[in-house]
């Protein structure tokens, strides 16, 4: 081994570190979850105790591996505040943070119409925190003394990059990725920036995420053990990061990523940023790939969902297993019309901000609140434990088509179907066999945000492009199998309408 690579890659629920030699083969890893450290009652990042286990357990890897290089992938939607010592200096508040309708107002009412925003900064409205101004204009009125201390504002791979080599910068997929801080017409700081009065606190030249931020401090170097010579990548958005392999692989464009987890990410290169006029309002926006080209992006939160709902059927039911692929069930879910499971449970995190989470049963609404709490337990004795599943898993197909038509989609684009939703058998074929004109393939890549970032600094490390590396690893792109589903197109017209219904009262 010539060397090894260590990935920081810090998602919302799992912390991991693993480390991958220069064939891009992944030695180990080692994985945490962190509470949320409260403060005035909001959840916020406990960044010192991550900090700490980062150190901690790179002391032990780099006793193992020659680490030469290390690379960070993040979450989203999260920038953090630091003062003139480097230290934060504002609680990092989760993203999660609903802030309540009347803040909402006044951030549009300030800093602009929606549509308007979303038209420059390829931006959509989403809730809660989820668009990071939001999170920084919550920030300086929840601490306006703190906010007076801030010298910084770092997007959160840059911050972890800063903390281990004192170096800021800014790289292109973070800044790009429904911030609203930055005009995609323009190239530059959006007037959202210049309005919140933080763009001199923002690093503003977007670099590319296999560029080197700079070598490790002193310090970090004495905590860790790592070399002094050690280098640092600017780090990568962690869905941004997953495009890579498949940029090595398939070229920058032709192919449509449906990236599965807490997040069901759909991205699609393309060659030219813009909305077609009724675009804008929808859930539909536009990433800026580690090339800095566009990519148009459509997502919902499909992983949660499924954990969510199967929590609560478990309950309901009195069972604990997740049933599997039964056509004749399907068939019969899909044919007999009297069955749909509406998102959102985060309301307003989707393709359909206007739906409240529910099952539909023979016209009658069971609100997801009421079934969790038992509060009208009626439900049981009306659908069976596999049907409710089966409507579970159509409903996410229901979400993945919206969400690829709205990233644009085009027949022959090949739709390539990545996390924890490709071992879902149910959810695979009636997905392949919605999409008659497409190809769809299930890789093998399990934890592509890390693969991606370690990817990175192998570039940083030889010089070589990422087409350089596509020979230095292997992707299997397994062709799911199609059925003919004619019930499906008739389903799905009626579950969209009940999507979009304003009639989601219990009957």
């Amino acid at each position: 081994m010539e060397y090894a690579i260590a990935v920081i890659d810090i998602g919302m629920t799992n912390k991991k570190i693993a480390v991958y030699d220069n064939s891009l083969r992944q030695l180990d890893a080692r994985y945490r979850n962190f509470k949320p450290k409260m403060v005035k009652g909001l959840e916020t990042h406990d960044l010192e105790a991550m900090e700490a286990w980062f150190a901690e357990e790179l002391k032990d890897l780099v006793k193992k591996y020659p680490i030469k290089a290390l690379a960070v992938s993040v979450h989203g939607a999260t920038f953090v505040c630091v003062g003139k010592d480097g230290d934060p200096v504002v609680p990092c508040v989760y993203y999660t943070h609903e802030p309540g309708d009347d803040f909402y107002r006044r951030f549009y009412e300030r800093f602009g119409k929606a549509e308007d925003l979303q038209l420059r900064t390829g931006t959509p409205a989403f809730r809660a925190m989820i668009n990071p101004a939001k999170g920084l204009f919550f920030a300086k009125e929840q601490f306006p003394e703190e906010f007076k201390q801030v010298t910084s504002i770092l997007p959160y791979n840059q911050y972890w990059g800063f903390r281990f080599t004192g170096n800021a910068g800014v790289e292109t997929t973070y800044m790009g990725n429904h911030t609203y801080l930055w005009d995609q017409i323009d190239n530059k700081l959006s007037s959202v920036a210049r309005d919140l009065g933080i763009a001199s606190l923002l690093p503003n030249e977007l670099r590319k995420p296999w560029d080197v931020l700079g070598k490790i401090s002193a310090d970090f170097a004495a905590k860790t053990g790592l070399s002094k010579e050690t280098i640092v990548t600017m780090g990568i958005h962690d869905s941004n990061s997953a495009m890579l392999p498949h940029f090595a692989k398939k070229g920058e464009k032709g192919f449509i990523l449906n990236s599965t987890g807490t997040w069901c990410v759909i991205m699609n290169p393309v060659e030219k940023y813009g909305f077609a006029e009724d675009e804008l309002g929808k859930v539909v926006f536009f990433n800026i790939s580690a090339f800095g080209t566009p990519i148009k992006t459509a997502i919902f939160l499909g992983g949660q969902e499924f954990e969510t709902w199967s929590q609560c059927f478990m309950k309901l039911y009195k069972r604990n297993d997740i049933p599997g692929w039964d056509e004749a069930l399907y068939r019969s879910v899909l044919k007999e019309k009297r069955l749909f499971l509406m998102p959102e449970l985060t309301q307003g995190s989707g393709q359909f901000p206007s739906s409240k989470a529910r099952i539909v049963l023979d016209g009658k609404n069971y609100h997801f609140d009421d079934l969790s709490s038992f509060a009208d337990p009626s439900l049981c004795a009306s659908v069976k434990y596999t049907e409710v599943f089966a409507a579970l898993r159509i409903s996410l197909v229901m979400q993945t088509l919206t969400a690829l038509e709205r990233a644009g989609i085009e027949k022959g684009y090949e739709v390539f179907t990545e996390g924890g939703f490709r071992i879902d058998d149910s959810y695979n074929m009636l997905l392949a066999s919605s999409l008659p004109d497409n190809k769809v393939s299930l890789t093998d890549i399990s934890e592509a945000a890390a693969f991606g970032a370690a990817m990175t600094a192998k570039m940083a490390l030889t010089g070589k492009s990422l087409k350089d590396l596509a020979g230095d690893f292997k992707i299997s792109y397994r062709e799911q199998e199609k059925k003919s589903f004619p019930e499906l197109g008739s389903y799905r017209e009626v579950w969209l309408a009940e999507a979009e219904s304003k009639k989601q009262t219990v009957c």
